[in-house]
């Protein structure tokens, strides 16, 4: 049907109509009369339908209430009346993505599916959620989803808990977190970007009932919301049933949302503040200094994409010559940065970490130096071209990976509609970028450089440094607080605490009714396509190469992985892998300099990227391939530059340059020491599994494994780079080798020519050693880590390989994932234990590992993990319907059948040859979850009980905690060098 632009349907006046050549679509601008409500559609032929409903909630304080709120409203509503209908939709919808954010300015709602009646459901049931949440009165939702006092009876020690305050207490675990909330707080001290909006775990406890309800109360009204639609719908359609469900049932209100602009500042501020580390650990070369600009609006097109390529320029690449002034410097071991651009007064950073706390003056003068003289004698053009050049491939390109492009879309619309102008100027990018690529060879970057960063005063020096004793000294101050608080308790207030606690577990604990259940709508199998998607595979040889063809539309892109066996890399070696895998590309060649390296994969390809993996076979982990991924992409015309890249990459690197290697060795550790407690679901769950399974052993040395290796090097640079560089130079004289490669391609078969012409290129450049593998030597033993750090959470896991304790691999093992994901552990250990979460995840090599994250306990997770198998043992039809098995299954195949860009099918197809798992199998594990009935589900108690009492076991978290548990462990280890 055709919309007139001032006309209505279904109560949406049709304000503004334009088709968006940049992504196809034709938007639609409404407002919805009688509610104020606002709705942007994008309309096109993408079958992953999205819908969102976002609302501006800038907070106060830095209690958490926007995050609390965005967990709560999704705990039960008017038509959904159960405890948890997220997870309701999570088990039983075919959803393509299923979330909700908090930003420091709006808090947003998004759902997407391919499937119709899957997306109508997904609609209804959040938008009962954020118009008519139970929250409102049931304070037994803040108490979980934020925070309470724990006291289970009167002699036992009050303490605080709830899922948004241990989540936050594992995110400012992190310094990069912790410098994230200073920087905001020292730029905008008048506004609420001022403010965590996350919530700060010191002022979450503040919170009362009141200012939680009172909060969504003022926000959460269809006047302040931006309704967002997106894809191949009935529009119409969709228009009557958002008025009729839902808006046709509120007046339009004023809602007092707007944000204003910080004043800008006479002077730069400084401020300095403390973050935790262990007792143990060194406080040399730990502090992170970083200047900070509030550059621009959000709701400029051009200074916002304009200022996102001058940060690249800057800093982002080999040849950025900010990075390298601060690094000749010898100001910190890694440089960063970024142009964070969602909110109104969107910020420039540039930072170091691995510095001292006396460098701040020498930091912000190389800064303002190196500035003044890249405005003054101008950048290097061809420098600029290429980061021009990037930003254009990733624009056009518009490849996000497994997020929905709608669901991208909306977010950039938001960058500019929150703030009450055109939602499309984002999206329509043409103009702006033409205007850069029209005006950079005069002058333009530079330009930018004085106006946004040297005649702009609006700056803030934040630096973190080191302490070795905050963080006891928190914790101490803590206990006192609550003990304190405690002893202040009269009888009869403690009486209350203590059924508080009570009435909260009964609620936990207590099921919901099957009648509230059948509330949440739900598809049938019969909606699910029997047939597994098939991973289109062509097997070619080109000039001796075997060749993995993945014919798909990819608009003219091609997407090459180059795939080196790594099987003749000694064990010693194994390491220096990784470290290959991070500095190639960063490093000289026989032909380039790293510097101009850079700028000519920039100008030519979409990028390369680096990687090791080792592929266990089918089902077997013992059994496995280890490979060196280069991935590549680049106009299908450009293919022969980017093949002469490649060639002068893995054939022609030069690791004789000590000072470049020393600098990009302690980079490496640096941005280890920031990001390892960020990583720790993933370290944990690979050093446990490292004990037992000898492809998960290979794969874990790139982890921790690798960290400590580096951090040694570090220790050692001076006497032994020489030495380094000569490994690293027969490393990859091993490693690149015509003889151990297979190339996996996607584009289209008109396009494949190309390529295989252009594949001579890179061959050419190759060494051609015999491929000699050798045997590795991976010693099973249970070494029960505790892994000890300042952090203030835990990442418990546990697990085995359930192969060697003689069972097999089924399709029901994915049924099971799920089933504890989102009941079992969902409920013991996320709503009852108030971790962030948790999972198991069973691999058909026979790898399995149960994990939670963000978690307050330790011993209790354990337990739990433990106790699986009595609730696996009561998994009988009796105990659970029909309709919840079918439900199970549903989710299941929803993660199965993820949308894939062209990209990660080729992937997905690469990964499953060098796997040795065939079509057949994809079928068999497909076919065995569509009939996995409670029974099957309940027999795998047994595997579990297996799992759980061969006890291996690993857990990173605060040292304070592990060392309470140590009876656990086998070996407790300081982690952070």
């Amino acid at each position: 049907m055709s919309f007139k632009i001032g006309q209505t349907y279904h109560g949406f006046k049709l304000m503004d109509a334009k088709h968006v050549a940049e992504i196809n679509s034709d938007a639609k601008l409404f407002v919805h009369k009688q509610s104020g409500a606002r709705l942007l559609y994008l309309g096109n032929d993408d079958d992953n339908k999205v819908f969102s409903v976002t609302f501006r909630t800038p907070p106060e304080d830095s209690t958490g209430v926007p995050h609390i709120v965005e967990h709560s409203v999704l705990c039960g509503s008017r038509k959904f009346p159960i405890k948890e209908p997220f997870v309701e939709l999570v088990k039983g919808s075919l959803n393509t993505f299923l979330n909700a954010m908090t930003f420091p300015d709006k808090t947003m709602y998004p759902v997407a599916s391919r499937n119709e009646k899957d997306f109508r459901n997904l609609m209804d049931v959040y938008l009962d959620a954020v118009f008519y949440p139970r929250m409102l009165e049931t304070p037994e939702i803040l108490m979980q989803e934020g925070w309470h006092y724990e006291l289970p009876d009167k002699d036992a020690e009050l303490t605080y808990k709830g899922v948004v305050y241990n989540e936050m207490k594992g995110v400012f675990s992190s310094p990069d977190a912790i410098l994230e909330h200073q920087i905001y707080a020292a730029l905008f001290p008048d506004t609420t970007y001022g403010v965590e909006s996350g919530g700060d775990p010191e002022y979450i406890t503040e919170l009362t009932q009141e200012q939680f309800v009172a909060f969504h109360k003022k926000y959460y009204h269809p006047s302040n919301s931006y309704i967002f639609l997106y894809g191949d719908l009935d529009l119409d359609d969709n228009l009557k049933f958002l008025d009729q469900a839902y808006l046709k049932d509120f007046a339009a209100a004023t809602i007092d949302s707007d944000i204003p602009l910080q004043k800008p500042f006479k002077k730069t501020v400084v401020k300095v503040v403390d973050y935790p580390v262990s007792p143990q650990e060194s406080t040399k070369d730990k502090t992170f200094i970083t200047l900070n600009i509030a550059a621009g609006k959000a709701t400029d097109p051009e200074s916002y994409l304009g200022l996102m390529m001058l940060e690249h320029i800057l800093l982002e690449t080999p040849a950025a010559p900010l990075k390298k002034a601060l690094l000749d410097a010898g100001l910190g071991k890694e440089v960063f940065g970024s142009y964070s651009k969602s909110i109104l007064q969107p910020t420039m950073t540039f930072g170091v970490s691995g510095a001292n706390a006396d460098q701040l003056d020498a930091f912000q003068a190389a800064i303002s130096t190196t500035l003044a003289k890249l405005a003054k004698d101008g950048l290097d053009k061809k420098l600029v071209e290429s980061s021009v050049n990037i930003f254009e491939f990733h624009l056009r390109e518009a490849n996000y990976g497994n997020r929905p492009k709608g669901l991208v879309y909306n977010m950039k619309c938001l960058d500019s509609w929150l703030y009450d102008e055109d939602p499309l100027i984002h999206l329509a990018y043409e103009p702006s970028l033409e205007k850069i690529k029209q005006q950079y060879k005069k002058g333009y970057f530079e330009q930018l450089i004085k106006t946004y960063l040297i005649n702009n005063t609006h700056q803030a020096l934040v630096a973190l440094k080191p302490s070795c004793d905050i963080g006891a000294q928190k914790a101490a101050e803590l206990k006192q607080k609550l003990a304190e608080y405690k002893d202040s308790l009269s009888q009869a207030k403690l009486d209350t605490l203590v059924k508080q606690t009570k009435a909260l577990k009964e609620r936990q604990e207590a099921a919901d009714s099957p009648e509230a259940l059948e509330s949440i709508p739900l598809l049938e199998l019969k909606d699910i396509d029997p047939k597994s998607e098939e991973l289109v595979t062509v097997e070619q040889k080109e000039q001796g190469v075997p060749i993995l063809l993945h014919p798909h539309f990819t608009n003219q892109i091609a997407y090459i992985n180059l795939y080196f066996n790594i099987g003749a890399v000694a064990e010693a070696e194994l390491p220096y892998v990784f470290l290959l895998a991070d500095i190639l590309g960063k490093v000289d060649t026989a032909k380039l300099p790293y510097t101009e390296l850079a700028k000519e994969i920039n100008i030519h390809t979409g990028g390369f990227a680096y990687d090791v993996f080792a592929f266990s076979e089918n089902a077997d982990d013992e059994t496995f391939t280890p490979m060196f991924r280069v991935k590549a992409k680049a106009l299908v015309s450009k293919l022969p530059e980017m093949f002469g890249l490649l060639g002068d990459v893995t054939g022609g690197s030069l690791f004789n340059d000590g000072s470049r290697l020393k600098e990009l060795i302690r980079e490496t550790k640096a941005a280890w020491d920031t990001a390892l407690f960020r990583r720790g679901q993933q370290v944990v769950a690979s050093r446990l599994l490292s004990y037992l399974s000898p492809v998960a052993k290979y794969n874990e040395v790139g982890l921790l494994t690798y960290y400590k290796f580096i951090a040694a090097l570090e220790d050692n640079l001076e006497t032994k780079v020489k030495e380094i560089g000569r490994t690293l130079s027969a490393v990859a004289q091993t490693v690149f080798n015509k003889d151990n490669l297979l190339v996996g391609v996607t584009c289209t078969k008109e396009d494949y020519e190309q390529f295989r012409k252009s594949l001579t290129v890179l061959k050419e450049k190759l060494g051609s050693r015999q491929f000699k593998p050798v045997k590795y030597s991976f010693k099973a033993q249970a070494l029960n880590e505790g892994l000890l750090t300042s952090g203030k959470v835990q990442y418990v896991a546990k697990g085995a390989n359930f192969r060697r304790l003689g069972y097999n691999y089924r399709g029901s093992m994915k049924v099971l994932e799920t089933i504890l994901r989102y009941d079992y552990l969902w409920n013991r250990i996320r709503v009852q234990g108030g971790a962030y979460g948790a999972f198991a995840q069973f691999d058909r090599s026979g790898n399995v590992v149960f994990g939670s994250y963000r978690d307050p306990n330790l011993g209790e997770t354990v337990k739990v993990y433990d106790e699986t198998v009595q609730y696996l043992n009561d998994f009988t039809p009796g105990n659970v319907s029909k309709r919840e098995m079918t439900k199970y299954i549903i989710g299941t195949m929803s993660t199965l059948d993820a949308p894939l860009t062209p990209q990660m099918k080729g992937e997905r197809a690469d990964a499953a040859y060098i796997r040795n798992i065939s079509q057949a199998d994809l079928q068999q594990e497909r076919d065995e979850i569509l009939a996995t009935r409670q029974d099957d589900i309940r027999k795998l108690s047994d595997v579990v009980d297996a799992v759980m009492k061969a006890n291996y076991l690993c857990v990173l978290g605060g040292e304070q905690k592990i060392k309470a548990n140590k009876e656990l462990f086998g070996q407790l280890v300081t982690v952070i060098e």
